[in-house]
């Protein structure tokens, strides 16, 4: 019995169901759906909307001058805390990443061991160790707190994505640095890593995407980032639906320009090999 063969690529193509219209029809039902369930849930509560009201949390205008609100304030404090935590965890998961694929058994050892650590506790309770714990006994404040356990959760599975991009590096590669008379070091600089890199960049983009929206648990700590602005202004004036929907807006903004930025560089580095 002869096995059916699919159609060309080309039919395929051309059938409705993958046409861009379609998937925008599918995105545009889908948002109007999610909508749709959030102001009848909130109508079912007797929710009255104050949408008027949330502008003055972003900015206000007295006498001619910009004055900016809490969540931008919040805003600002997240973005410090994300640009910190990217170089540390980019440090972090380089070094383990060189730790596991050296010859040292030590180094293995302590790579490993850190790596199940960090992978297999909840963040939660990490941030809490971090803050409890190792903050008194080296003296961090609340913001480097949450940078560093930041930075130590998600080092770990930056550690895999470099790994992984390193081994990606064809072995001819190796073999031509140390025929160079590069060492270890030069050879990772001048060969290797240039050539790993482009093959990082997506993983990494969803890592420090992970990382924006992880950074929301340094709330519990009492770090004013934007969660936490959003929460005191909730408690202030019960725009529970109003606020959580701007600042999850404003999460969107953030993660979605990473990814469009990302993407084109990602494209310029591709054109010029």
């Amino acid at each position: 019995m002869v096995a059916s063969r699919p159609p060309p690529t080309h039919l395929r193509r051309g059938r409705w169901w993958n046409a861009p219209w379609f998937d925008t029809l599918q995105f545009a039902v889908f948002t109007g759906a999610l909508l749709w369930l959030t102001v009848a849930g909130a109508m079912n509560m007797g929710y009255n909307w104050q949408w008027y009201r949330v502008p003055r949390f972003i900015y206000r205008v007295v006498d001619g001058e910009l004055i900016w609100g809490p969540l931008i304030k919040g805003l600002v404090v997240t973005l410090e805390i994300t640009a910190w935590s990217v170089v540390i965890t980019l440090a972090i998961g380089l070094v383990t990443a060189l730790l596991r694929l050296s010859n040292s058994f030590s180094g293995r050892i302590l790579a490993k061991v850190y790596l199940e650590a960090v992978r297999n506790t909840p963040l939660l309770i990490q941030i809490y160790l971090f803050y409890f714990v190792l903050g008194p006994i080296i003296g961090l404040d609340r913001f480097w707190v949450g940078v560093a356990c930041l930075s130590v959760f998600e080092g770990a599975f930056a550690c895999e994505v470099i790994r992984a991009g390193i081994l990606s590096v064809p072995r001819g590669q190796w073999e031509a640095s140390d025929s160079i008379g590069l060492g270890r070091v030069q050879g990772y600089r001048y060969v290797i890593l240039p050539q790993a890199v482009p093959l990082m960049l997506p993983p990494l983009t969803g890592l420090v995407i992970s990382l924006i929206k992880n950074s929301a648990i340094v709330s519990v700590i009492a770090v004013f980032d934007l969660t936490t602005e959003g929460r005191n202004i909730i408690a202030d004036t019960f725009l529970s639906f109003e606020i959580w929907m701007t600042v999850a807006a404003i999460y969107l903004v953030l993660t979605v320009t990473l990814s469009v930025f990302v993407s084109y560089l990602e494209h310029r580095v591709r054109a010029r090999e």
